[in-house]
């Protein structure tokens, strides 16, 4: 099934994680992906391993919290399609801090700045360089990549990474309103903790009692990978989801 043919993606955050395999994903399914992140290795290995799908990967090695290169991407991908369709934020996480979850007191200024503008202020980038192009087609889709922290439903989140997830989603409904007049859909997953690439050597470091306590949180009793979360992200941004706006899905098996 190609539910993307003929669609142009930008996907931020797609070298790892839940942004390449929405990349993969969405490419498989007929789309052409501008994929951008920072890390230009891995693009091009993304770029390599769907170079005979039936969609496309275009690599962007660009940083996705800067306005200048995010805006000039947008630009580029506008003049190589003269449209953007799907707009996948995937950016963002908390272990960009090398350091142990603590109370808010223990969070210097720098970190909150550090957190909220990873988690939610490249997201505003994206969508601020994104959706003019998308209203003067009166179309288009936008899905964010928020967390059950934003819900306050992780116990070892920091609270800089709830807020700006939190934020995120309230950003998402928001846009809902702003933006469906113009055909434009908005919606958002809450994923609760994945195997990521970045994600799966800590949980691999935890005792065996630590990894039970969190399962047992989570009535399908195990953690989803990043393909668990592509799947609902391209629900969202495909034609099956043409009546669904504003909306917040929980990809975390259960987990409350």
């Amino acid at each position: 099934m190609k539910r993307f043919e003929g669609k142009v993606a930008v996907v931020t955050g797609a070298a790892n994680g839940i942004g390449r395999a929405t990349a993969a994903r969405m490419a498989s399914e007929g789309a052409i992906v501008a994929a951008l992140d920072i890390n230009g290795a891995r693009l091009e290995e993304l770029v390599s391993k769907h170079a005979s799908g039936p969609g496309k990967i275009i690599p962007y090695q660009a940083s996705a919290v800067e306005q200048d290169p995010v805006d000039r991407v947008v630009s580029d991908v506008l003049a190589r399609n003269d449209r953007i369709d799907v707009l996948i934020n995937t950016v963002g996480g908390s272990t960009i801090l090398n350091r142990e979850v603590g109370g808010l007191e223990t969070l210097s200024l720098e970190q909150w700045r550090a957190l909220i503008d990873f988690n939610l202020t490249g997201c505003f980038l994206s969508m601020h360089a994104v959706i003019p192009a998308m209203k003067s087609r009166k179309s288009g889709k936008i899905v964010n990549v928020s967390s059950i922290a934003g819900r306050g439903l992780s116990k070892v989140s920091s609270s800089a990474y709830a807020a700006a997830k939190g934020g995120l989603i309230a950003l998402t409904r928001k846009l809902s309103f702003e933006l469906g007049p113009f055909g434009i859909t908005c919606n958002a997953i809450a994923p609760g903790i994945s195997l990521t690439d970045r994600v799966e050597p800590r949980w691999k470091k935890r005792s065996e009692e630590e990894k039970k306590g969190v399962l047992a949180n989570i009535p399908l009793g195990r953690l989803p990978r990043s393909e668990d979360q592509a799947g609902v992200i391209c629900f969202l941004a495909s034609e099956d989801a043409n009546f669904v706006t504003g909306v917040t899905i929980d990809v975390a098996g259960g987990q409350r």
